[in-house]
């Protein structure tokens, strides 16, 4: 549907003055118009701005007034008793938005030419060591030919910079705030001036700070900029021609979390917000320690598909070597905190302090905490500092506000500069990200974000993210941030999950025992017609890329469990295929298929084995990757006497399915779903898989997403 400007609905959703309904319905409208989100924002921007200014000149004493017919002005705007009606206000908003930017595109370069430079005030050091422009006299003249004009401009200082709004500019396309926002300057960092002029304040996020005068902490955004990538589900491939099946080992959480923090709100999650194995991986597993010296153990298993009784479902599991907390390394982290203006509300900023406080409480003497912060530039708010001083980093932590667009790419050079000047040989060198991953100025592309945290992992510092956020949350993006960062990915959607990551499962989130984690599965055709992964999809590699020890894959940390599932279609049972409707491809041409017999080390025909097992994987600090193999042989068990935990990942694998409306849930329900994670809840302590059994129940009480 296109939306006009010039529509009064508009202003008054800017507003906030549209029934519940209503208001629904326009953002919807305004979600799909970058012209609509764009006066959007101005308005509300310009709202606050009248706002502001009327209160802080009503507490003036009238010889500090600069300009009373101003000030005047301003209380007629605001007056209660001056609105007459509703439709008064929204004309009033709409010539005053419209005026506010032709004004100054048209006038910019004649007030420019008739103003003195800036001048700069030397202020004492403070945490922020924020440069501010100080605010001369407003002109005596006007240019302006309408009352409206007028009262506009002499909000406007003597000394705009030659360019008013570079970050207008440069920034327009900010889903920050859809509008330009100051750059600030923090400790250490490039000293970029804050916008002085209160046009420029209106174009200001509302939690932007200049000098010791703050617009109302609040931030609000009607349409949804959260960014997924599109998953295309992994087909049934038949084993005769694609015997081998490469992926890269999986330990993020994030897609779990984030899919429990929309049902939990009262909608189902998108589509491509749902990652099965990241939802199968939430969990723990019960299987064997590894031996002796091994980094991890490898379990095999297979029942019956549950979905499907014609076809198989194989498990395989990792578990990573526990290590105990009083023999964990010495500890070097760095947290790298977004503090711009999209993380003011609660589960924003807010949230990643109180996570950070349970962190610190397990750290040590033995351990280095630094902080570094980012907005529109990038500074350290805390140098690396001794775990054992704990008052000292949780009152940096303490000082932390959020206002001000989004550098990302250059706070993540502080922050990996930061911990290799205090790298620790031997011990957790790791910087922790916490953002909702809008990244909005400096570098911005996804492209060029990755290839910089790529150049960085080779330092041996590795990455871990933590995600927060809802309408902003660049999910894509934060998930590619720690696949090549070493590292992992959670999401925070309560502090409860922040309890889970940072403090019981520290040791995973933080120490790495494995990485560059791949996994090669060999199918016998003689056992296996064909087979799915399930899930995976933005971790499958080719088959080359197994031997290949420069190909990138995952990590793992201490005492995690990884598991894979693959849905397995038996040979020679009868049973259903979905890769015999597969169209053939053509004959070759330049040489005959199948020809020249493949030498094989075992007689698949006469082998019971359904597939072998391969994984390599390097240490920490090596180069150079290890082989282990298993094989494994189908015995051909039921479902109901499967194990419980394999009952327990086959529920929540269906589940996901389930939510993704995937071609290949078979006949499986959210009423089964839940009667198998019943049969496989075991002891769960932690209280997690109760935790998805009644996620499972409140699913059946929503409706899908259309579209």
């Amino acid at each position: 549907m296109k939306i006009n400007i010039d529509d009064p609905n508009l202003t008054a959703f800017a507003l906030g003055e549209l029934s519940a309904n209503e208001h629904a319905a326009m953002a919807q409208v305004v979600a799909s118009s970058p012209e609509a989100q764009t006066y959007v924002a101005e308005t509300q921007q310009l709202a606050r701005l009248l706002k502001s200014e009327y209160t802080a000149e009503q507490n003036l004493p009238p010889e500090r007034s600069p300009n009373i017919v101003r000030m005047e002005t301003q209380r007629r705007l605001w007056s209660s008793t001056q609105w007459g009606s509703l439709a008064a206000a929204l004309a009033i908003f709409a010539v005053l938005g419209a005026v506010a930017v032709s004004t100054i595109q048209r006038e910019r370069g004649t007030i420019a030419q008739k103003m003195p430079s800036p001048r700069k005030v030397n202020l004492p050091p403070t945490d922020s060591s924020t440069i501010v422009e100080a605010i001369p006299e407003p002109p005596i003249e006007s240019p302006a030919t309408t009352p409206a004009q007028q009262d506009l401009l002499a909000l406007q200082p003597a000394a705009p910079p030659p360019n008013p709004f570079p970050e207008l500019r440069d920034e327009k396309q900010s889903s920050d705030t859809n509008a330009a926002v100051s750059k600030r300057s923090f400790a250490g960092a490039g000293k970029t001036k804050s916008p002085a002029t209160p046009l420029a304040r209106m174009m200001m996020k509302p939690t932007e700070s200049l000098g010791e005068t703050e617009l109302p902490s609040r931030y609000r955004q009607d349409f949804d900029t959260a960014t997924y990538d599109h998953v295309s589900e992994n087909p049934f491939l038949p084993a005769a021609t694609n015997p081998l099946s490469t992926f890269s080992i999986d330990v993020d959480t994030a897609s779990y979390s984030n899919v429990r923090r929309f049902i939990n709100s009262g909608s189902l999650p998108p589509k491509d917000a749902v990652r099965v194995e990241e939802m199968i991986n939430y969990f723990s597993y019960d299987y064997r320690e590894p031996e002796a010296d091994k980094p991890f153990s490898i379990d095999l298993d297979a029942t019956a598909c549950p979905w499907d009784s014609s076809h198989r479902l194989l498990r395989i599991g990792l578990k990573a070597r526990e290590v105990a907390n009083e023999n964990r390394p010495a500890s070097n982290l760095v947290f790298l905190l977004d503090v711009s203006g999209s993380m003011t509300p609660p589960e924003r900023l807010p949230l990643v302090k109180q996570a950070m406080r349970l962190l610190v409480d397990k750290l040590t003497e033995k351990d280095r905490v630094a902080i570094v912060i980012y907005a529109g530039g990038s500074g350290l708010a805390l140098q690396s500092t001794t775990g054992d001083r704990k008052e000292t980093i949780l009152q940096a932590l303490e000082d932390l506000k959020a206002g001000g667009s989004t550098n990302g790419a250059e706070g993540i050079e502080l922050a990996y500069k930061v911990a290799a000047d205090n790298f620790i040989k031997g011990g957790v060198n790791r910087v922790i990200l916490a953002t909702d991953g809008d990244f909005n100025i400096g570098v911005t592309n996804q492209g060029d974000l990755i290839r910089l945290i790529e150049a960085k992992a080779k330092s041996g510092v590795f990455l871990s993210v933590l995600g927060v956020g809802t309408d902003n949350l660049k999910d894509s993006t934060m998930q590619k941030l720690a696949d090549k960062g070493n590292g992992n990915y959670a999401y925070l959607d309560s502090i409860d999950e922040a309890r889970k990551v940072l403090v019981q499962q520290v040791n995973g989130t933080l120490m790495t025992v494995a990485k560059d984690v791949k996994i090669q599965v060999e199918f016998n055709p003689a056992r296996v017609a064909s087979y799915r992964l399930i899930g995976y999809e933005k971790r499958m590699l080719r088959k080359e890329d197994f031997k290949d020890d420069k190909v990138d894959a995952g990590e793992i940390g201490a005492g995690h469990t990884v598991t894979a599932l693959y849905e397995v279609v038996p040979a020679g049972t009868g049973a259903t295929d979905p890769a015999a409707s597969v169209p053939p491809v053509d004959p070759l041409k330049y040489q005959a298929s199948g020809a020249v017999p493949p030498v094989t080390a075992v007689d698949s025909k006469s082998s019971q084995e359904m597939v072998t097992v391969k994984l390599r994987h390097k240490k920490p600090d090596g180069d150079t990757s290890e082989l282990t193999e298993r094989s494994f042989v189908d015995n051909g068990s039921k479902f109901e006497n499967a194990a419980p935990d394999l009952k327990f990942a086959a529920a929540v694998a269906e589940f996901g399915m389930i939510l993704r409306d995937s071609q290949f849930k078979g006949k499986g329900t959210i009423g089964a779903v839940i009667e198998w994670a019943l049969e496989g809840k075991g002891r769960d302590a932690a209280g997690y898989r109760a935790g998805f059994i009644e996620l499972a129940r409140k699913t059946q009480t929503l409706k899908p997403r259309e579209g």
